[in-house]
């Protein structure tokens, strides 16, 4: 995934959950967050940020949020693009616990919900949910940042689909570098680690990827473990 043009800035502070304030070549300007998430341990006063300028002239905010320097390393922030860059892996076969699949689909609904990807392989068929993870503490990665009653729908409702017959896997893209292991965020919110650890228990499989990151593009990088 590729973002065009890239520009640098430095943060100010955040307005709400969708606008920041961003000085850019020396002056405040309004930007888009892609990202809902808290953040509060990446958008801090004065960290480096990277922004993707719109050739749209009626767009309300020129530029979107999309990176920051924590560390001297970058975090892909894009709640938006871990779907991308997991749909691109698997085609070209870089999720080895899922290998070459014959069929890939995006947003497949089943029942009353709708999953992220679907695929087929060797006449099985299975469900797929993607996690964008921005938060890390001491090498571990984490997720949610936030309490996320959507999200514990999400793994429950995969719980169910396995039930009926479907494979089921939910893969967290850390969208960053530098991460030894990835555990959900119990302290944050407990029912989705609950939730999770029924999933596992229940034959969904959970996996957890890193990536890598530039000021103006994100990729799959390696496995790494979970631990629940």
């Amino acid at each position: 995934m590729n973002y065009h043009p890239v520009i640098s800035g430095r943060f100010i502070k955040r307005l709400n959950r969708f606008v920041a304030e961003v000085e850019i070549d020396g002056k405040p300007e309004l930007v888009h967050v892609k990202n809902t998430g808290r953040l509060k341990e990446l958008l801090t006063a004065g960290a480096r940020v990277y922004l993707e300028a719109s050739a749209n002239r009626g767009r309300k905010y020129a530029c979107s949020l999309i990176a920051v320097e924590k560390d001297g390393a970058l975090v892909n922030i894009d709640s938006q693009v871990p779907n991308a860059v997991v749909y691109d892996a698997i085609l070209k076969g870089k999720i080895a616990e899922l290998g070459n699949v014959d069929e890939l689909k995006r947003e497949v609904k089943y029942g009353k919900s709708r999953f992220d990807l679907m695929y087929i392989k060797d006449e099985r068929r299975g469900f797929i949910e993607v996690k964008g993870v921005t938060l890390a503490k001491d090498g571990v990665a984490m997720f949610p940042d936030a309490p996320t009653t959507r999200g514990t729908k999400h793994v429950l409702e995969l719980v169910q689909a396995v039930k009926e017959g479907y494979e089921g896997v939910i893969l967290f893209l850390v969208q960053m570098q530098g991460c030894h292991t990835f555990t959900p965020h119990a302290a944050m919110d407990a029912p989705f680690a609950e939730a999770l650890a029924l999933a596992a228990r229940s034959g969904v499989q959970l996996l957890a990827y890193d990536a890598e990151v530039t000021a103006d593009s994100i990729s799959i990088g390696k496995p790494i473990p979970v631990k629940l």
